[in-house]
């Protein structure tokens, strides 16, 4: 592959996705008042500043809170502003405020992360000095609006841009050499499988087995492919403990101890390897505060600062930067003026260089002391990281991150190059969301090692496994989530019927597998439900879409009768005892989220109704799919992605309920995934068939709940 001609495809491409968040954002923010912002978790408004103290890396913590003239209570409004999302502090427009206006206003506000949510305060963590600050502390009322990410991108974009210059200098070798397709990826000789291996995880199965000695007989790159259910994440914890703390052997050269580098692409991928890695492994977790599991904290570079020897005297820094702040923040008579002030905001900067150049030389010796250094794809971009020499990369969830990512930890961290890339996922689940991408179409990977990939849908993950082939992947195939019939269709069909139900599971239904009572009904005592809807006796809704990217749960596709169906379904599993919380309603569409919302939400709130994109990674004990697709043209949308269907359907443990029109949806997909699923939903042992009967919902009830909607 013409590698600086990669790297600029990927540069642009990623400019453009840049563009597309950022403008979608931009046409948000210029035309909604403050209260819209609010109501579509954009912002929160009405707030005043408080305190400010300072944090880790010398950023400031903004305390704000509810201003008590609008919210007596003193707790915050209903909001979607969350811990770690990127914002900005600016006093609050008007709602009649010209674009001038907010723009002046822009300009002086200050850009952080949102450090913690609480019931009655939010705090925020800026980089901006305390004389910054002082500009939006003016008594004033601030709100806190959501910015896009740019430092993701920048970070990746650099990551390209050096892969280009070592592409013009010709310096592509060792591993990159491979990854770039220019190089066929050494192969895990024979017999690897029966590697002598002194297993820290004994309960780990013959496959989970296979994949670690896979793992370590590899020399260049290795995938592993988890399935649903299979237990990649326990795979990977046995593949670190093995290369980071080789158990003693007999043999006469044991392997030696490998720094590791373990990213993900997201703060809760990462986190989850974090929290069930031994403590007594020196560990290290990358990362802002903010983004951190509240359990992860401890083994945070954030705390192991604070808790080294060299934290007392950086406390006691950060303690006088704090009292001189308090002192500079006063009002009334205390107030510093004039040259008292100026020399104090002086006094905040050089104690704030002194902060961070003490902080520096910490964290670079606990870096060096770590045996595994965790962070996100973007995050192993960071400057901390720049100097040091790791040996491998494991990048858990490879499938859905944008290949920029995964090329950060191997070119920003150690220059001098990765001996060994262990990338695990599941290419038959879904890619990255990508807002630039607004055909619809989904794109094919590239077969040759020559092909350029045009689309960032094409992760690393898809395009190594094509052009190098089986030769570099090991498949994990014993899993421990579903019931045997639920799983049966996507083994054969995306799996090569490798899958294999664990004995524990293969079994288990919602009136007996559940650790409380629930009866035995004609809804709890079957693994697998397809209520067909009959042709065009529920026709999907005829509204017209509304703006959007490319994200398919922005599309305005909705069926009220089905929502009607999949409400009255929902409600006899509750009243057999299942609990809200154990069931998922899951649809491609947010128009059909808020619709089956609607019907649920006073009755059972508890019942999480999400879109299939947005439920990626997650299970529930009973799980009913609304397919909402029910139209003469056959037409049937982003169901056409075997992979979210695939999502779809392995997110159940005892139970599955697809409500939707056979067909429409077979039709659909004639002769493809779509069709055989749907014949084999109508034809499968062990899988009920029902027909709707449409007078029952028109009648405005479903199974007991009242509902609302047109006559």
């Amino acid at each position: 592959m013409d590698i600086p001609a990669f790297a600029e495809k990927q540069i642009e491409l990623l400019q453009a996705e840049r563009d597309a968040d950022i403008t979608l954002q931009t046409a948000l923010l210029a035309t909604l008042p403050p209260i819209a912002l609010l109501r579509h978790g954009f912002a929160l408004t009405n707030l005043l500043p408080i305190s400010q103290r300072t944090g880790f890396g010398g950023r400031t913590i903004i305390d704000l809170e509810p201003d008590p003239a609008i919210f007596r209570t003193g707790l915050l409004p209903p909001h979607g502003i969350r811990q770690g999302d990127i914002v900005r502090v600016e006093a609050q427009p008007g709602g009649s405020a010209s674009k001038k206006e907010k723009t002046d206003v822009k300009a002086v506000g200050v850009e952080g992360v949102v450090h913690r949510v609480f019931e009655g305060r939010l705090a925020v963590a800026v980089e901006a000095a305390g004389d910054e600050v002082d500009r939006v502390w003016t008594g004033k009322r601030l709100w806190v609006v959501k910015v896009a990410n740019e430092i993701t991108f920048k970070r990746m974009e650099k990551a390209m841009g050096f892969l280009k210059a070592m592409g013009e200098k010709g310096d592509i070798i060792g591993l990159a050499d491979v990854l770039s397709g220019r190089r066929a990826a050494r192969e895990v000789g024979e017999g690897y499988e029966k590697m002598e291996v002194n297993w820290f995880d004994e309960g780990l199965n013959d496959s989970q087995k296979q994949a670690v000695r896979f793992a370590l007989a590899s020399e260049e790159v290795a995938l592993i492919l988890g399935p649903p259910g299979t237990g990649k994440t326990q795979t990977l914890l046995e593949i670190i403990l093995q290369l980071a703390t080789p158990p003693k052997t007999s043999s006469s050269s044991p392997p030696s101890p490998k720094k590791i580098l373990v990213c993900g692409p997201s703060n809760i991928s990462v986190d989850n390897i974090v929290l069930r890695l031994p403590s007594s492994l020196p560990v290290i977790r990358m990362g802002h505060p903010a983004r951190l599991l509240p359990k992860v904290i401890e083994r945070s570079l954030d705390n192991l600062t604070r808790t080294s020897e060299q934290g007392e005297i950086i406390t006691d820094v950060r303690n006088e930067m704090d009292d001189l702040l308090s002192k500079l923040k006063s009002t009334g008579k205390t107030r510093m003026k004039g040259r008292a002030r100026k020399e104090g905001w002086e006094t905040v900067r050089h104690l704030r260089g002194e902060y961070r150049e003490r902080e520096k030389k910490c964290v670079t010796e606990i870096v060096r002391w770590s045996e595994v250094v965790l962070a996100t794809l973007h995050g192993a971009g960071s400057k901390q990281l720049w100097s040091e020499k790791f040996d491998v990369v494991i990048i858990d969830e490879g499938s859905q991150a944008l290949e920029a990512q995964c090329w950060i930890p191997l070119l920003l961290t150690n220059k001098s190059g990765i001996q060994k890339l262990i990338l695990a996922g599941d290419p038959m689940q879904l890619p990255p969301t990508i807002k630039s991408q607004t055909t619809g179409a989904i794109p094919k990977t590239p077969k040759t090692k020559t092909e350029i990939p045009d689309s960032l849908e094409i992760t690393l993950f898809s395009r190594l496994l094509a052009i190098h082939g089986g030769g570099i992947k090991c498949l994990l195939t014993t899993q421990y989530r579903m019931h045997a019939t639920i799983m049966h269709f996507p083994s054969q069909e995306l799996y090569n019927g490798s899958l294999i139900a664990a004995p524990s599971v293969a079994e288990r239904l919602l009136c007996t597998s559940l650790p409380y009572p629930v009866t035995k009904t004609e809804d709890t005592s079957i693994p697998l439900l397809f209520i067909d809807t009959q042709g065009g006796l529920f026709p999907e809704d005829s509204s017209p879409p509304t703006p959007s990217t490319k994200s398919p749960a922005s599309e305005s596709k909705s069926n009220t009768l089905e929502a009607r169906l999949v409400a009255a379904h929902t409600h006899a599993l509750i009243a057999a005892g299942v609990r809200p919380e154990d069931i998922g309603v899951l649809t491609p569409y947010s128009a059909q989220v808020s619709l089956i919302t609607k019907l649920l939400r006073g009755t059972y709130p508890a019942v999480e109704v999400n879109t299939v994109d947005s439920f990626q990674g997650r299970e529930k004990e009973a799980v009913v799919f609304s397919l909402v697709r029910s139209n003469d043209k056959g037409e049937v949308g982003f169901l056409k992605d075997k992979r979210r269907v695939n999502v779809a359907v392995t997110r159940p443990r005892c139970h599955l309920c697809v409500v939707g029109d056979a067909e429409t949806v077979g039709q659909g997909g004639k002769g493809t995934f779509l069709g055989r699923w749907i014949g084999w939903l109508e034809s499968a042992e062990g899988v009920e068939v029902r027909y709707a009967d449409v007078g029952e919902m028109l009648a405005g009830w479903a199974g007991g709940i009242e509902v609302e909607g047109d006559d």
